[in-house]
């Protein structure tokens, strides 16, 4: 059964089916949290319990941390960009550990951006450091992978395009929601994760809607097969794993993206983004943008976010 982990300011807590508990641990980090197992364990069965809806809650996730994100690693969301899926190699950003911030707090748009867009991902933190050169496979995945939380990758495309490169676009303080809650899973649980169902909407309508299964390219497994040749991993470090299609941006017709590969870089831009700002899509000040990732069952339910958008 899996254990939801919750954080305020002073304090983690377990979700329990009559409150949240809260978590006997001197830990301040999320990788001193998940050293402690005891201590959440216990806090499971714990009866002392005050009200969910009473507590601020944080991101589960502390900073500073690493944060990195696989890129276009959905089939509908490589399609939707003008792309094949068979082509897209295993590729990953980083983000800023800055940019995270808590499941309910707002979206903050800086001043010169212009075009602020969402992206629903499942967030794996990692349990235990792991050295590069570790041998991960199905039989220890779990053992590397201690939980799942809800993201949102909130990008700034008319910074990112231009640069071909996502640091700054992705890292803005706020642009990664995290939680309401790290969901501890079992081996058996985390075999699942093909089930799990990612959604997002913008004030109320429905614009991401995907189930991982037959969707996603690339799977935790592999990613972190790849990324430990190459770097360390601690406990408490964030892997984004992708988002599916229906985000705000889109690629343009295939007769119109040839003619603006066509164009010097500068006017290209300048006429993709003009016909970007007709794109009603893009977050406006004010959107409240709700993320959930569950199984349809509901046996592995990661919470719900809900953040409004602000304009700086």
């Amino acid at each position: 059964m899996t254990i939801s982990v919750l954080r305020t300011a002073d304090a983690w807590w377990v979700y329990t089916a009559t409150g949240a508990a809260k978590i006997a641990t001197g830990a301040t980090t999320t990788g001193a949290l998940l050293a402690d197992r005891a201590a959440i364990a216990a806090a499971a069965s714990d009866t002392t319990t005050v009200p969910v809806d009473s507590l601020n809650l944080l991101s589960p996730v502390t900073a500073p941390c690493r944060v990195v994100a696989q890129m276009t690693n959905y089939a509908s969301h490589v399609k939707d960009a003008g792309m094949e899926p068979a082509s897209i190699p295993l590729t990953f950003f980083r983000k800023s550990s800055a940019s995270i911030t808590g499941p309910s707090d707002a979206i903050v748009k800086p001043s010169h951006v212009r075009f602020l867009d969402y992206e629903v991902e499942i967030g794996l933190v990692i349990g235990t450091d792991i050295p590069v050169g570790s041998t991960i496979d199905e039989s220890n995945l779990a053992d590397y992978v201690a939980g799942l939380v809800v993201t949102n990758d909130v990008s700034a495309r008319d910074i990112q395009l231009p640069q071909t490169q996502f640091y700054e676009a992705k890292s803005y303080p706020t642009f990664t929601p995290v939680g309401p809650a790290l969901v501890l899973l079992t081996a058996a649980e985390l075999k699942r994760f093909g089930e799990l169902r990612l959604q997002l909407r913008v004030n109320g309508q429905l614009r991401q809607d995907m189930r991982v299964a037959g969707d996603m390219i690339y799977s935790p497994l592999q990613a972190l097969q790849s990324l430990t040749r190459f770097q360390d991993l601690r406990a408490g470090d964030l892997i984004l794993t992708g988002t599916p299609v229906g985000t705000a941006l889109s690629a343009p017709p295939k007769a119109v993206a040839l003619i603006g590969s066509l164009l010097p870089p500068a006017v290209k831009w300048k006429a993709f983004f003009k016909s970007q700002a007709r794109n009603p899509k893009y977050l406006h000040d004010g959107d409240v943008v709700e993320t959930t990732v569950a199984t349809d069952d509901g046996a592995i339910d990661l919470g719900a976010q809900r953040n409004i958008v602000k304009y700086a």
